[in-house]
């Protein structure tokens, strides 16, 4: 059973007067309400793992790879361009929306979770706010406008992504170019906190039809993680990211140890979403910032700034995984080196 401070303290507080309320403990002890809706997540999903009841969302492959933008970029930047190793991902904006940033993320998260919940490149639901309850999101009008314009910039977006290598001498470039979504049918209401009610039949249906490349794309390269750790840092992108690549590149690991750069050519530096200053010191306190983070949810994470702290020294994760692979068998599809 789930153990929950807030539950623990109210419980107390009923045994006996001499103990205040949750209200009134928690500026005293310094613990605020935020501070402890996430000790409650972490215990969340700490239990969740060990009891190998952990709920499954799925990530596309290239936003895996190499991240989103975790702020908003300039107006006038329309193109944005990440590496990782061999793998690189361009993205191309529509002048009127801007590139995809921050919690837009969300967005083809929930979408390629419901097309291969639904085994179909068009999904149905029932209500736009099913997606903010899905990251329990708030469903007020700061949120829904905050989906509604990470809907129009991913799906005027145009994304690049694949391989370059150098074989034998020769120059090799396998490149696909996709689009997420052919079309985006949603009805929003007036009033938000409403419109969580399911629609009929016969009123307004939500569908979105993936292209049927990017549905290829999630369909033969699936990428599972755990809902609860989405939910967990749905508010913090650069740390979201950092996980989720960190709990697929240990588990698809073929040694026991991978090196990876962080400040050469195809290194992390290029990979992450985040603008870091040129000095190394900075963008090695922001990884260990995020470590930090990851390994209060997940204890046994297996990666670590080298000693020399030019590289992250990832583990393999076969002994303690992130997502236990007797919940989701989908791991087998996660076949890249």
């Amino acid at each position: 059973m789930q153990t929950d401070f807030r539950k623990g303290l109210n419980s107390t507080a009923q045994l006996s007067p001499s103990f205040a309320s949750v209200g009134s403990i928690l500026p005293t002890i310094g613990v605020t309400t935020r501070r402890l809706n996430q000790l409650n997540s972490v215990v969340l999903i700490r239990e969740q793992r060990e009891q190998r009841r952990q709920e499954v969302a799925f990530n596309a492959r290239p936003f895996v790879l190499c991240g989103l933008p975790l702020r908003p970029l300039p107006k006038n930047q329309l193109v944005y361009k990440r590496r990782n190793g061999s793998f690189s991902l361009q993205i191309v904006a529509h002048p009127d929306f801007g590139l995809p940033f921050g919690q837009d993320r969300l967005v083809p998260i929930w979408v390629a979770t419901l097309a291969l919940r639904q085994k179909s490149r068009t999904v149905h639901f029932d209500s736009a706010a099913q997606m903010l309850e899905f990251f329990r999101l708030a469903k007020d009008g700061r949120y829904y406008r905050r989906m509604v314009q990470g809907f129009q910039r991913i799906f005027a977006s145009t994304i690049f992504f694949g391989t370059q290598d150098q074989p034998a001498g020769s120059h090799v470039i396998d490149w696909a170019r996709f689009h997420f979504f052919d079309q985006v049918h949603l009805w929003f209401t007036e009033d938000a906190t409403s419109s969580s009610t399911s629609t009929s039949a016969g009123d307004h249906s939500n569908t979105i039809t993936l292209s049927e490349a990017f549905y290829t794309e999630i369909d033969e390269h699936r990428i599972p993680m755990e809902r609860e750790i989405v939910i967990a840092l749905a508010n913090s992108p650069g740390v979201l990211d950092f996980y989720i690549w960190i709990a697929w590149k240990s588990w698809v690991l073929k040694t026991a140890k991978a090196h990876v750069p962080l400040f050469s050519p195809g290194g992390l530096k290029e990979q992450l979403g985040c603008q870091v200053h040129a000095e190394g010191r900075f963008l090695r306190r922001k990884i260990n910032q995020w470590l930090r983070v990851i390994r209060a949810h997940w204890p046994q994470c297996p990666a670590e700034i080298s000693a020399n702290g030019q590289s992250l020294v990832v583990s393999s994760s076969r002994a303690f995984p992130a997502l236990h692979p007797a919940r989701c068998k989908t791991h087998e599809s996660c076949d890249l080196p």
